[in-house]
C-alpha cells in the first residue's frame, strides 16, 4: 500500500513567474539519463547557474531557502513539453508539493503519480504565503490535501485540486503502476480463470 498523502509540511520557496515551462524546470540537455536518479541537481539549472557553474541570484540559491519542500509559483506552471523529467527533477531536488495559480494538465498528472500534490490558489493568496516565508524562511508551510488549505504562520488560504487527484493522494492510490504490482497475485488468479489464457 502506498503512503496516504494527507498533507505536506516543510519550508517553502516562492519562484515567481507565469508560464514556467518544463524546459526551464529541467533543460533538455540533461534528459540523457537512464534513470531519474540524480535529476534533482539539474532542476531549474539555467535559472540557478551561470555558464561557469557559479550561482545566480535566484530564490533557489538563497541560503535561507535551502531544503524547501513546498514550491510556490504563478499561473500555467509546467507548461510546454510533456516531459516526465520535470516533476521527477523537482521530486529529486526535494520538493514534495507545489502551490500555483494553475498547472499544465500533463505536468499535473505526472506529478500526481509521483505523489506530489499540486494545488491551485489565487495570486493574491499565494502572495500572502510568499510574504510570510520571505519574512521568516524557517516558517513551516502546511499543504493540507485533505482539507484543501495552505497555511504558514498565522496565514491560511484555501486551495483547490481536481477531486479524483485529491482522492488518489489521500487514499494512497496515486501510482497506478504500484497498484498493479500490489495486485499481482489477484491478477494472476483472474488470468488463470480466463478460458483463452494459455499456460
Amino acid at each position: 500500500m502506498l503512503e496516504k498523502i494527507l498533507n505536506v509540511k516543510g519550508k517553502g520557496v516562492f519562484v515567481p513567474g507565469n508560464d514556467i515551462d518544463t524546459d526551464r524546470i529541467i533543460p533538455a540537455r540533461f534528459m540523457v539519463c537512464i534513470t531519474f536518479e540524480g535529476l534533482g541537481k539539474y532542476a531549474f539549472y539555467d535559472e540557478r547557474k551561470n555558464a561557469d557553474g557559479t550561482d545566480k541570484v535566484h530564490p533557489l540559491t538563497d541560503p535561507r531557502k535551502q531544503n524547501a519542500k513546498v514550491l510556490l509559483s504563478g499561473a500555467n506552471f509546467g507548461c510546454g513539453s510533456s516531459r516526465e523529467h520535470a516533476p521527477q527533477s523537482l521530486w529529486h531536488y526535494g520538493f514534495r508539493a507545489v502551490v500555483a495559480e494553475s498547472f499544465a494538465e500533463i505536468f499535473f498528472g505526472n506529478s500526481t503519480t509521483l505523489g506530489i500534490p499540486c494545488v491551485c490558489a489565487s495570486a493574491e493568496d499565494i502572495a500572502k504565503i510568499a510574504s510570510v516565508i520571505e519574512e521568516n524562511p524557517e516558517t513551516e508551510v502546511d499543504v493540507d490535501v485533505d482539507n484543501l488549505t495552505v497555511s504558514a504562520g498565522n496565514v491560511s488560504i484555501k486551495c483547490t485540486m481536481p477531486e479524483n487527484a485529491r482522492n488518489a493522494l489521500i487514499s494512497g492510490t496515486w501510482d497506478p503502476i504500484a497498484e498493479l504490482i500490489d495486485a499481482e497475485a489477484t491478477t494472476a488468479q483472474t488470468a488463470e480463470k480466463l478460458p483463452y489464457f494459455e499456460k
